[in-house]
């Protein structure tokens, strides 16, 4: 079982180079993509199933054993993220297929977006199964330079620079996390995980908390909590529909994956997991007040993506396995809706040529099917009753209440009102979007003309409110001009539906995958089991090539005697 361990990273990396050896030849680089990305969304269910059965299986590569060599970890956990990673990229792959054969490839040039998107995917396995932190750098490193690639395609002067900006911070972020690498080496002599579990915690606490907030700072820059989140809002929204969907499920999740194991594994007893609750809370607020005030849906969407981190962090901050439990489950919920509404607002986009509010309307009629597509995880992100997001976060005000602190309680009551402010802000862009009497229309004759003049008390009144309210609203900065409206080719709508059904399968199969979250949270509560998985029963082995448990068995978490 464990030479399955590191194939998650090695099948995208070999069909990247496979695709790059025949540039310019289209289908047979889609066909290598889908096989890629087939075999990484098989390969994870069978780790899921086997990680939950066995346990934990380590991979100590070259034959080195830990500490010294590099170990690639999957727990269940890392499984359970690779899982949901893969499904989200090959959904999103096939939705860009449907767009390429529709425009000719004018916003992925064939001979470099798909190469690139596998080593985006590889980067995403990476992070997960890497078991030691400067591993977790690479991994973070590999889909980083990808994304570079792949928000500035096109290179229209718009993207450009919202790419500049991400470019930067992303950088300073990687130079921190750098430097926080640096210096727990230079506290502890190793950066593999496991070890460090037992040396952080004989250091002193000043200089724990030293290292905690430098990797906090770090991770929080990549997942976008407030403060940190300044750059997410111009930068997501200006690539094509595609990246836009991949980038915002993903790669703020890998950067909450990290919080999560620096903060379980690193240091189990910090000090900071009430500043959590507090950047927990603002980020919540924050994100959504940007949310609800938003003309332009993508925008909204990357606001809202923000607000939700705020869940996520609010999990963390509770520092017990339930609170790890609901946040599992919340992440999973939370790539899978994300990732279904941009890629909704995509087919908005073509249908209505433009996401800003104003310039939509009477999508309903046009195009029901889109309408519906939206609907569903409008709702689910919302948190309405029995769906996903509805369960996660009952989830985490179940263990608010169970902690019963002020914070906690406090967190209860922001995370409602984010809920529902959520929904108000969703539901209000649907509605004019989907509901209301277009402002102009179109003839054949391509002449353009007013809609009929409302002539009916309630409909002036009904106007005057529209305006009103798009007065109080803000556009993107530097918005284009309404584009024009394009058919949706049957792909985009088959992927985009085939995500929604993926999104209402949280649903459906909450009880099992919630109670696998259960078990994953205890297992990251326990961060002395890794350290027995890891390194066995002696965490300061000097073990040297081939004295590891390379050849060895899986061994059980221990969560289910």
């Amino acid at each position: 079982m464990i030479p399955l361990v590191p194939l998650a990273v090695l099948i995208p990396l070999v069909g990247a180079a496979l695709a790059l050896t025949v540039p310019g030849h289209r289908r047979l680089q889609q066909a290598i993509t889908l096989f890629s990305l087939t075999a990484v969304v098989v390969l994870s269910g069978a780790l899921m199933i086997i990680v939950d059965a066995h346990g934990t299986l380590v991979m100590e590569v070259g034959g080195w054993a830990a500490p010294f060599g590099i170990a690639l970890v999957v727990d269940r956990l890392s499984a359970l993220m690779l899982a949901v990673s893969a499904v989200v990229l090959l959904g999103v792959f096939l939705f860009s297929i449907g767009q390429g054969l529709a425009d000719g490839d004018d916003d992925t040039p064939v001979s470099i977006y798909y190469p690139t998107y596998l080593v985006l995917g590889a980067g995403v396995f990476n992070a997960f199964i890497a078991g030691d932190l400067f591993n977790l750098y690479v991994g973070f490193e590999i889909l980083l330079v990808a994304s570079y690639v792949l928000i500035t395609l096109s290179g229209t002067a718009q993207r450009i620079r919202a790419g500049v900006t991400y470019v930067i911070v992303s950088l300073v972020s990687s130079v921190l996390f750098l430097a926080g690498i640096g210096l727990v080496y230079g506290a502890t002599g190793t950066v593999n995980m496991a070890q460090l579990t037992v040396r952080i915690a004989e250091l002193p606490s000043e200089i724990q908390l030293l290292l905690n907030l430098t990797l906090l700072i770090a991770f929080g820059i990549k997942a976008a909590v407030f403060p940190l989140a300044f750059w997410l809002p111009d930068s997501y929204p200006t690539a094509p529909a595609p990246v836009t969907a991949v980038f915002a499920g993903l790669l703020t999740k890998v950067g909450v994956y990290a919080i999560i194991r620096t903060q379980t594994q690193l240091f189990p007893d910090s000090s900071v997991d009430r500043l959590l609750l507090i950047v927990a809370g603002l980020t919540l607020l924050v994100g959504i007040l940007g949310a609800v005030s938003q003309l332009d849906i993508k925008r909204l969407l990357s606001f809202t993506l923000i607000s939700h981190i705020g869940y996520m962090i609010f999990g963390i901050g509770m520092a017990n396995s339930a609170g790890f439990a609901a946040t599992i489950y919340y992440i999973a919920h939370h790539i899978i809706v994300q990732t279904t509404l941009f890629l909704a607002v995509g087919l908005v986009e073509r249908q209505g040529g433009t996401t800003a509010i104003p310039g939509l309307g009477g999508l309903m009629r046009s195009a029901p099917l889109v309408a519906i597509l939206f609907f569903i995880p409008m709702l689910n992100l919302g948190g309405i009753p029995p769906f996903s997001g509805f369960i996660g976060k009952l989830g985490l005000f179940t263990v608010a209440a169970d902690v019963a602190t002020p914070e906690a309680y406090w967190l209860m009551g922001v995370g409602a009102l984010v809920s529902l402010l959520t929904l108000y802000a969703l539901a209000r862009a649907w509605v004019l979007a989907f509901w209301r009497t277009p402002a102009k229309v179109t003839e054949n004759a391509g002449a353009e003309s007013r809609a009929p003049k409302p002539t009916t008390t309630e409909a002036l009144m009904l106007r005057d409110r529209e305006q009103a309210l798009f007065e109080r609203l803000q556009d993107a900065p530097g918005a284009p001009q309404q584009a024009e409206q394009k058919d949706i080719p049957r792909l985009m709508f088959g992927a985009t539906a085939g995500m929604v059904v993926v999104s209402i399968a949280l649903t459906v199969f909450a009880g099992p995958l919630y109670a696998y979250a259960t078990r994953a949270g205890e297992n990251v509560a326990h961060p002395e089991r890794m350290v027995e998985q890891v390194l066995g029963s002696n965490p300061e082995s000097d073990s040297g090539p081939g004295g590891g448990s390379g050849d060895t068995q899986p061994q059980e978490g221990g969560v289910d005697e």
